[in-house]
């Protein structure tokens, strides 16, 4: 007998009767309207996993930085390694997409999750031996990045395998507040961790971590997966795939969007813990509770996106927070008073998750499902893949000019972009 499929958690059929005399346990199986999409097994097998590897991933990104700084005392070298991450992304991920569109994305993300898990447990080994050099990180970090590079489209690309078009939305809004629960926790930990015991037991626990996302995914119950026949050459594919998203108006208005964000929006994280050292004069405890902050916020956001989310103005909504974000990062770049730049740093967390949340959202309705891995992929380079030279940019730039004024710049470019992106293409506005 074959394994059953995931099947959605549907309440029990019963007769119409009044409210108040249906039975209290079929009123208790039904899931919030916020969480419609956990009624399907795969994907609360997966949203466990995520959120326990997450963390872990969290705790090594507040780590590596302060670990990065504390060896180099360079706000450039924080850039460095930010471009060094992130990099291959922009070579590679377009080919992770043809990948993606042509193997079982599950058996992809086991082999990308298993050697994340590798490359952290070995930084943990070079700083737990004392042998740790500024060097080891950035290799390790660009090994991070080739890996990144087809396990992003897979993840983003998988969602709808696990819960169908009818509860996409939901479940993207709620890997997000996945993504930020453990963005608050992780943080919090590293903090206490980075100050009792030091950055190479983040290190540690992020690498076994991952353990909890491959048990996920090999614990799932899928459909076989039915062999692709690919009929044009890979480089086809590739140039099908960009030749889709520039004439589909929507989708290379919402990437324009995604690019921005990425290059002048969120680079401001990279030179964070300068940021925290040089203008709040703190320490590793506030670098962690800012970071704690902005999870609190994007989780509040991703929140409101899975419970109104499919009102029909996803479009509006995104017009309007992606104006708002660089004026209150505009507002946090010239602040140096600790506890305003925690307030601050709830606001950014939630204006960086209601865009990334509200175009991933609406990139995965516009298009076709054949194309899906290649437009997840070019996804995937704007938001990553090209955000290294934005790293690398206004790490150089902190340096010789001062951290406060760079971030103001990166404020006011991104601010001027999306007015013009908005101005020129009015339509996106009206995306439901």
């Amino acid at each position: 007998m074959s394994e059953p499929l995931d099947r959605p958690l549907d309440p029990p059929r019963l007769p119409n009767l009044p409210p108040e005399i249906v039975p209290l346990r079929a009123r208790q199986f039904r899931i919030p309207k916020t969480l419609n999409a956990l009624r399907h097994r795969n994907f609360r097998l997966y949203v466990v996993g995520q959120l326990l590897s997450t963390m872990g991933t969290w705790m090594q990104i507040i780590a590596q930085g302060w670990l990065v700084y504390q060896l180099s005392q360079s706000e450039l070298m924080l850039g460095v390694v930010g471009f060094a991450s992130a990099i291959p992304a922009l070579l590679i991920t377009p080919w992770g997409g043809v990948i993606v569109d042509s193997v079982s994305k599950r058996k992809l993300m086991v082999i990308t999750q298993s050697c994340s898990m590798v490359l952290a447990l070995i930084l943990a080994a070079l700083t737990f031996t004392g042998i740790v050099e500024v060097w080891h990180v950035l290799v390790l970090a660009a090994c991070a990045g080739i890996v990144n590079s087809f396990d992003g489209p897979a993840r983003q690309a998988f969602v709808v395998d696990m819960v169908g078009k009818e509860d996409m939305s939901n479940a993207i809004a709620i890997n997000s507040m996945t993504f930020n629960s453990a963005r608050m926790i992780g943080p919090a930990i590293a903090g206490v961790l980075l100050v009792v015991l030091g950055p190479a037991w983040c290190f540690a626990i992020n690498g076994v971590s991952f353990l909890a996302v491959i048990t996920g995914l090999l614990l799932m119950r899928l459909p076989p997966a039915v062999p692709r026949t690919v009929q044009v050459q890979a480089w086809q594919q590739l140039r099908s795939g960009v030749s889709y998203a520039l004439h589909t108006n929507e989708v290379g208005a919402l990437l324009l969007i995604s690019l921005t964000l990425s290059l002048f929006g969120i680079t401001y994280s990279t030179v964070l813990p300068a940021f925290v050292d040089r203008v709040l004069h703190q320490g590793a405890g506030a670098y962690g509770a800012i970071n704690v902050a902005s999870g609190i916020g994007a989780v509040a956001a991703a929140v409101l996106v899975a419970r109104f989310g499919d009102r029909g103005f996803r479009g509006k909504w995104l017009n309007r927070v992606a104006l708002a974000y660089p004026l209150v990062l505009l507002a946090f770049a010239v602040n140096p008073f600790y506890p305003l730049s925690l307030a601050l740093s709830v606001l950014l967390g939630m204006g960086f998750m209601n865009q990334f949340t509200l175009i991933n959202t609406l990139l995965q309705t516009q298009i076709v499902d054949e194309m899906r891995g290649r437009i997840m992929s070019l996804y995937t380079i704007t938001f990553f893949g090209l955000a290294p030279f934005g790293n690398l940019a206004i790490g150089a730039l902190s340096e010789v000019w001062g951290i406060s004024q760079t971030i103001a710049l990166s404020a006011l470019i991104a601010l001027a972009l999306m007015v013009v992106i908005f101005y020129k293409m009015p339509h996106v506005r009206q995306l439901a």
